[in-house]
């Protein structure tokens, strides 16, 4: 079951974010960031209420908005479980009026299957840069910038 994250949850989604973080897959987020960011999230919860992942969509300019924090268990993945989450963010996006979404991955192939095309970092606002200094993988970063165009919305 897929639903938005709840305060009670920010521990686990923590937890899941730090080992891959640890693994260099992405951007660790401390544990007031994600409270504050808490409505940003959704979460995948298994039959018995066991959160298996999580994937956040961050509004970042006018109609831009970003996915970030992916992260679905080691023991869940191959599943369907990162496509689910990170469609119902988009549905979201859609809701929300967003026209582009953008993504910084290091596993571009996933978001392609997506439809996300690959595009030129330097067409995304600098100020998503200002979180890159955070990052094990800073100045010499490989991950690649993908961007989706949503269907507007009537």
């Amino acid at each position: 079951m897929i639903r938005k994250a709840r305060m009670t949850e920010v521990p686990q989604i923590y937890k899941a974010l730090e080992i891959s973080a640890r693994n260099g897959e992405l951007l660790p987020r401390s544990l007031g960031e994600l409270y504050d960011s808490i409505r940003d999230f959704q979460v995948y919860l298994d039959g018995q209420g066991r959160l298996l992942g999580c994937c956040a969509l961050h509004p970042t300019w006018e109609d831009l908005g970003e996915i970030r924090s992916l992260v679905v268990s080691e023991e869940a993945r191959k599943q369907g479980i990162g496509r689910s989450l990170v469609n119902r963010c988009l549905e979201e996006a859609m809701e929300l009026g967003m026209q582009r979404i953008f993504v910084l991955t290091f596993n571009s192939p996933f978001f392609e299957r997506l439809r996300f095309e690959p595009i030129s970092k330097s067409l995304l606002p600098h100020k998503i840069w200002a979180e890159c200094i955070r990052c094990i993988h800073f100045p010499d970063c490989q991950e690649e910038a993908l961007m989706l165009e949503l269907p507007k919305n009537s």
